[in-house]
């Protein structure tokens, strides 16, 4: 089969587009010929932190048709359409085929098309993950996305006015009109506004992009309001990790979100989008052998949605 396979002395990239061995399902998994495929931070990242997967191939998040099944799956069979995200399965995605476990995929309705589906699960999960689990999202709250025009962020708006909160985006000029369409009440452009010198305070912040001072966070949150780092720069992360605990003192809690696989999450992401209630927003689309350019236009940190 063709794959995207990671080669440290590979140039430019360390992407070489090649023929490798065609994976072979044990008796857990299943055997999934890949339609779609998108890329996510946790790709670059993991590739420029030298965290490189077992068969080397990247791709988390995964559309496509269920090839063969091992002796001991009992969910799904072959030429089932499935969606799935396999950040903490070997990954895999950039490739013809790939192996994965049930529990790792849903299947995916015949209303929506493959590329929307594979821009899905890992974005989308963040996105609920951080609302719901750590920022306790209630209908009415002030919730403000700061980095509202990428995956996570794009997700993150249209999951917060589901759950009924008045949403606050932040983002740069050329996405202020996507923020808007995606039913932002208020958008700010970073590039004209600092948005933490506002008298505005808010319930929830989710912190997807845009390297601010914790401190500055802090100062725009309401008493018992919750901020949650979901992405960003290398630095900002890191910062959240090691000051957040330090200043959640008093009622403002600052917490940090790695998101976990979760199955039933992953069917909830997908119903709501069958459903019409989240899109996703794809900005561009590349063959498997351009995998390369999409990684590299990605980690750049301007895509306007998913790529």
């Amino acid at each position: 089969m063709k794959a995207v396979v990671y080669n440290k002395k590979g140039v430019p990239d360390r992407l070489i587009y090649c023929d490798v061995e065609k994976p072979v399902p044990n008796d857990n998994e299943v055997l999934i010929k890949i339609v779609a495929a998108s890329v996510n931070a946790a790709d670059y990242r993991s590739m420029s932190m030298g965290i490189i997967p077992k068969r080397r191939i990247f791709g988390a998040d995964i559309a496509g048709r269920v090839e063969s099944a091992g002796n001991n799956i009992r969910q799904l069979k072959p030429g089932d359409e499935v969606t799935g995200d396999l950040a903490s399965y070997g990954f895999g995605g950039f490739a013809e085929y790939t192996v994965a476990p049930e529990k790792a995929l849903v299947l995916k309705p015949a209303k929506l098309s493959f590329e929307d589906t594979a821009a899905l699960p890992l974005a989308a999960l963040t996105a609920l993950q951080a609302l719901r689990n750590k920022g306790k999202i209630r209908k009415g709250q002030k919730v403000l996305i700061a980095g509202s025009g990428g995956g996570v962020g794009s997700f993150a708006v249209q999951l917060a006015k589901y759950f009924g909160a008045r949403v606050t985006a932040v983002c740069s000029t050329k996405n202020v009109e996507q923020s808007i369409s995606l039913g932002a009440d208020y958008v700010i452009d970073y590039t004209k506004e600092d948005f933490t010198k506002n008298k505005e305070c808010y319930d929830i912040i989710l912190a997807v992009n845009g390297n601010r001072p914790l401190s500055a966070y802090r100062r725009i949150l309401n008493p018992d309001g919750i901020y949650v780092m979901i992405g960003g720069a290398l630095p900002q992360i890191f910062k959240s990790l090691l000051f957040g605990r330090l200043m959640s003192f008093g009622s403002r809690k600052m917490l940090s979100l790695a998101a976990k696989p979760n199955q039933e999450d992953l069917e909830i992401i997908v119903k709501l989008s069958e459903d019409g209630k989240i899109k996703p927003v794809i900005d561009r689309r590349y063959p498997l052998d351009k995998t390369a350019d999409a990684m590299r236009y990605v980690s750049e940190g301007h895509a306007r949605g998913k790529v």
